[in-house]
């Protein structure tokens, strides 16, 4: 444990700000598979929808400084050529 207070102070925020990060890194995992989960059935709707999901939450993890822009903009690109192999 830190000795300074400010420094303790600081340890529980990023211990916080980290399981928050956690829990957003994984719903957008969870997005991302549901677009291919909806590719590999052929469903073309349900992975539109999906994408757009997944999408919109690239965007914000990326606003929130979770994930790198190229990570976010190179999935986004990854999952719609994906769909494109279905349309």
């Amino acid at each position: 444990m830190a000795n300074i207070k400010q420094q303790a102070k600081r340890i529980i925020t990023s211990q916080k700000s980290r399981l928050r990060n956690i829990s957003f890194k994984s719903s957008t995992k969870t997005a991302i598979k549901k677009v291919e989960s909806a590719v590999k059935n052929n469903n073309y709707e349900e992975a539109v929808e999906a994408y757009r999901v997944a999408s919109k939450k690239l965007d914000k993890a990326l606003a929130k400084g979770i994930y790198h822009k190229n990570f976010v903009s190179r999935n986004k690109s990854r999952l719609a050529k994906l769909i494109n192999t279905i349309a």
